[in-house]
């Protein structure tokens, strides 16, 4: 099997033809064909549709790790290149919605300044969205919402938000400034889907007050629950970074009174190590978030970001 092989795999997945790869690649489509001819050869399966130029079954199962081998190739040159100097490379980063409003701007700046070789392409998507992302090799690292459990990554806490209940002015909740979680049971909320960290840590702080909260619908999404709530839709249970200050509405935020707070960080791979770009991506991430965090309302830094394999503790500081 050659690097050459899984090259022209992930080209054609991404140009949808062998002429397209062939283009991309600065080759001829002959060289192409023969690459994929003799890895299929290799493998004994079908890897491409030549009538339709889309991946098999089997394709897909082959590009996934090629696509993680070819970081991987890519990340010791950039590595290597980089010893003694500025780290150069490429750090693909997924993000969180909320913390990616006011974190990226000033991050992007301060990598341009520090770090000019270091290229940063930022994936957002929800926590549930991006882990798996993660384990895969398709992304380096994530800015996630804890408490992970999988001891085959490495996580540093970053900052902690409290959590607050927003809702139209026309819902009946919006009289209120405090409510009880006990007092939540008794309305239908937008809520996280089961199984998710931030739902986890909502509903064992129901159960330890003897309740459980109705679900008006399961959204994963933080930035769209909260979009729904501004269109009117229902109240919904969100951190505080989902509600940018400047932002004017028909709507009310509400303290949850004994509510713990969300904690957000960064997530890694333990093995392979990631490269010095993603290194130096994480330590600006850090240095950016000391600085700015204490300017977003309802957001609170550790003086020094606490670091586990995996994440066992509680998801409260």
């Amino acid at each position: 099997m050659e690097i050459k092989q899984l090259q022209s795999l992930v080209a054609i997945s991404e140009h949808g033809s062998f002429s397209g790869a062939a283009k991309a690649l600065d080759t001829v489509q002959s060289n192409v064909s023969a690459h994929i001819g003799r890895l299929e050869k290799e493998l004994g399966s079908v890897l491409i549709e030549r009538s339709t130029g889309l991946l098999t079954d089997e394709g897909e199962l082959v590009l996934a790790r090629a696509r993680r081998i070819l970081h991987e190739v890519e990340d010791i040159d950039a590595d290597i290149h980089s010893l003694g100097s500025s780290p150069t490379g490429e750090c693909r980063l997924g993000t969180i919605g909320t913390t990616a409003r006011w974190l990226m701007p000033s991050l992007l700046g301060s990598l341009a300044r520090n770090h000019p070789g270091v290229h940063t392409t930022i994936i957002e998507g929800s926590t549930s969205s991006l882990l798996p992302r993660i384990r895969s090799g398709e992304i380096d690292a994530a800015i996630v919402h804890l408490p992970i459990v999988d001891t085959d990554l490495d996580v540093t806490e970053l900052f902690a938000e409290q959590l607050f209940v927003i809702a139209p002015t026309s819902h009946v909740l919006a009289q209120h400034t405090s409510v009880s979680i006990e007092e939540l049971a008794d309305h239908p909320l937008l809520l996280a889907p089961r199984g998710t960290a931030s739902r986890r840590i909502i509903d064992k702080a129901a159960a330890s007050k003897g309740c459980t909260l109705q679900s008006q619908a399961e959204i994963d999404g933080v930035r769209l629950m909260a979009s729904l709530v501004y269109e009117g839709f229902g109240a919904a249970i969100v951190p505080a970074s989902a509600i940018p200050g400047w932002l004017q509405g028909d709507f009310v935020r509400i303290t949850v009174r004994d509510l713990p707070q969300r904690v957000v960080g960064w997530v890694q791979r333990a093995r392979p190590r990631p490269n010095r770009a993603t290194l130096a991506v994480r330590d600006r991430a850090i240095s950016v978030i000391d600085r700015h965090a204490p300017n977003q309302p309802g957001i609170t830094v550790n003086s020094a970001p606490k670091s586990s394999k995996g994440t066992r503790g509680s998801s409260v500081v």
